[in-house]
């Protein structure tokens, strides 16, 4: 059996895939991963074989967040119509021989993939990591770019409506001229083609659930963590947890910021002044120490399944990845959400009383001041341990274990 996961996104769509990836060989499967180059060393270190889509992303994103390329709305179905090209140039050669293509992240990319699917005859999977990206007459969907929703409409099945209609404007040109490049029919929606009538849901039921009735046939898996992270934190970030009370994390993982040494002065002053010491961590916001006074120290590249069992409070972007790291450690959070799946995670961990959710996405220090204290108290550390008990590990493994044997004549969740 060979799997070929296609991740076209942030860290935070490629790290669940990788845990996927190692099921699915632990099971027996043959499986290589197509990914935006900037994740390379991260599929090398797994020992996924690796299959670059583009160019690097991490660029891109900069650049569109701070300003220095900026995209209009405008451009939005042109660069998607290239995505879809780009993604398919990459992921045909490397399908060539695989038996299922398992998708996630950007719309484009994942057409592509299942073009590719089509192609060969195999079956396609979408999957999403959070439930707010599929359909549902439970919640509205998100804001596209120059998508803006009507205020005054608050019948989620209208919305998303709105949201076929926005989706087909974005991203169904692009889709279908390319298919029609390769010999395949049009689609009329380019969303639930490519989300298709039985996505997986890679989300923790506690954390996340699946709020049901529902029109579409949702399965959810658990989130998909790799098998336990042994690696040791590094020797000096070690001697730093070793040398007083647990610290308050504040990192914002691949997402860039407008403005980091704002951001970090913020955030420094605010874990400051709640008495506690402060461990930053760069990212690809570029965040830093703004003295050299021993309470706060900065941090590259680390395990955070082993970190966060060890800090008071992680400040956070709100990433699904982040967020259900932070919870299965029991750690309390302050969510400062940016965009996309970011206020629904806020939103999520304000709703279980693990943490506090930021208003807006900038942060000053009297804003995160009042969000720590929340954090800080008690009763937030309780709940973040009760609720630690309840997260489940073995997403990867269950979702492995359903495409395998989807794939041996069991009913498929694919399209």
């Amino acid at each position: 059996m060979r799997v070929l996961l296609i991740a076209c996104g942030s860290r935070g769509d490629v790290e669940p895939m990788v845990g996927l990836a190692v099921q699915l060989r632990a099971l027996g499967a043959e499986v290589r991963m197509c990914a935006p180059p900037d994740f390379t060393e991260l599929l090398d270190g797994a020992g996924v074989p690796m299959m670059p889509i583009g160019q690097p992303l991490r660029p891109m994103v900069k650049g569109a967040v701070t300003g220095t390329k900026p995209q209009p709305p405008s451009s939005l179905p042109q660069r998607a119509a290239e995505m879809v090209a780009t993604t398919y140039d990459a992921v045909a050669p490397a399908a060539a021989g695989y038996d299922l293509v398992v998708a996630t992240g950007l719309i484009p990319a994942a057409a592509a993939a299942r073009a590719v699917a089509e192609k060969l005859g195999i079956p396609y999977v979408f999957v999403a990591y959070f439930p707010t990206y599929l359909p549902s007459p439970h919640h509205p969907p998100l804001v596209w770019p120059g998508r803006s929703l009507p205020p005054e409409v608050t019948d989620n099945r209208v919305l998303w409506d709105l949201n076929t209609e926005h989706m087909n404007e974005l991203f169904g040109q692009g889709i279908n001229t390319h298919r029609e490049s390769i010999g395949l029919p049009p689609v009329d929606n380019a969303r639930d083609h490519v989300l298709t009538d039985r996505p997986l849901l890679a989300s923790d039921p506690v954390l996340s659930p699946w709020p049901e009735p529902a029109d579409l046939d949702v399965v959810q898996t658990g989130t998909w963590f790799r098998p336990e992270d042994e690696r040791p934190l590094p020797a000096d970030l070690e001697a730093f947890l070793e040398a007083g009370t647990p610290p308050v994390y504040v990192g914002f993982g691949s997402i860039p910021m407008r403005d980091p040494e704002d951001v970090a002065k913020a955030a420094i002053e605010a874990v400051r002044a709640q008495g506690r010491r402060v461990l930053v961590s760069r990212g690809w916001a570029g965040l830093g120490l703004t003295d050299d006074h021993d309470d706060c120290f900065a941090i590259g590249e680390a395990n955070h399944h082993a970190l966060f069992r060890r800090v008071a409070v992680v400040v956070h972007h709100g990433g699904a990845g982040t967020t259900t790291t932070a919870a299965r450690a029991g750690a309390p959070q302050v969510v400062v959400p940016q965009f996309a799946d970011q206020p629904y995670w806020a939103g999520r961990v304000a709703e279980l009383g693990i943490g506090a959710a930021h208003d807006g996405p900038t942060p000053t220090t009297e804003s995160l001041s009042a969000a720590l204290r929340t954090a800080l108290t008690p009763e937030t550390r309780a709940r973040a341990t009760a609720v630690a008990a309840t997260i489940r590990a073995d997403g990867a493994t269950v979702a492995a274990k359903l495409l395998l044997d989807a794939t041996g004549g069991e009913r498929p969740p694919v399209s």
